[in-house]
């Protein structure tokens, strides 16, 4: 039985999460479910499109991922299933999608088409839960949807680079839960456009000079601890995914404060990298 997940904005006070689990175990009693995340900001798009970019992969080919943001059925907001690298989505089109499929050509998309079939109000509930299962049992894509082209792109989650090769403008896509700022510029670009030359990264209040390969790359050891400079350094690194993040060491949002309080930086604010 394939693993299905569940990666939502429902948080974990209301009955949601538990419904749709329950749902999908009176559908199939022996199902596997797993948990990505239920607490992705109401209706954020982009923070639940780089999680789940970023979850897919650890999960075996086959597995179902049900997505439930922003799934209300409406003449603007579709809803698809995607065959993409072996792993079946499960989602609204509302540019969900985008962030995985911009690199990745999805090998089978359609449009769900039945809603006639299905009374309802809760689409994770009913619907997206009736199409995993019927994946789950070996059905395929063509008996629920039909196939589609074209997903919907996010817009404005692409860096600019300008026309001298000397900058890249990116943005603010995701802030972690230890406020750990991720940007849209990955080190692939970074590098591409960087050709290793000298350069500064400039977001707001903070400036960098170095980019280090993990967080406590940036803490001299040799040092005594009681002398050396930690809590509170400022960190700019390429994070295992792969994106340039901006962090605080060991920081605490809730008390000492984090890269994105203390950086004043959020969502779409702008980083910029300046090469010499």
């Amino acid at each position: 039985m394939p693993i299905i997940t569940l990666t939502t904005d429902f948080g974990l006070k209301d009955h949601f999460a538990g419904a749709v689990k329950g749902a999908i175990y009176s559908e199939l009693a022996d199902a596997k479910i797993v948990d990505i995340s239920h607490n992705v900001s109401p209706f954020h798009i982009t923070e639940a499109a780089y999680i789940i970019q970023n979850a897919y992969r650890n999960f075996p080919e086959g597995t179902i991922h049900i997505i439930g943001i922003d799934s209300e059925q409406t003449p603007e907001n579709k809803h698809i299933a995607v065959k993409l690298e072996g792993h079946y989505f499960v989602c609204a089109n509302n540019g969900i999608m985008s962030m995985i499929t911009r690199t990745i050509v999805p090998e089978e998309v359609v449009e769900i088409n039945i809603h006639d079939r299905i009374k309802t109000n809760f689409t994770e509930l009913d619907v997206f839960v009736q199409v995993a299962c019927h994946i789950a049992r070996g059905g395929t894509l063509g008996v629920i949807g039909k196939p589609i082209k074209e997903i919907r792109a996010i817009t404005g989650i692409m860096p600019v680079i300008n026309s001298e090769q000397k900058q890249i403008i990116g943005n603010v896509i995701y802030v972690d839960n230890y406020g750990n700022v991720i940007t849209n510029i990955t080190r692939r670009l970074f590098e591409e456009v960087g050709k290793s030359r000298a350069f500064s990264i400039q977001a707001r209040r903070a400036h960098f000079k170095k980019i280090y390969d993990k967080y406590s790359d940036a803490i001299n050891f040799d040092i005594e601890k009681t002398k050396r400079e930690e809590d509170g350094k400022k960190i700019a690194l390429f994070n295992s995914s792969g994106y340039l993040e901006l962090a605080i060491y060991k920081s605490n949002p809730s008390t000492v404060g984090s890269a994105s309080t203390l950086f004043g930086l959020d969502y779409r604010d702008t980083v910029t990298v300046n090469f010499d």
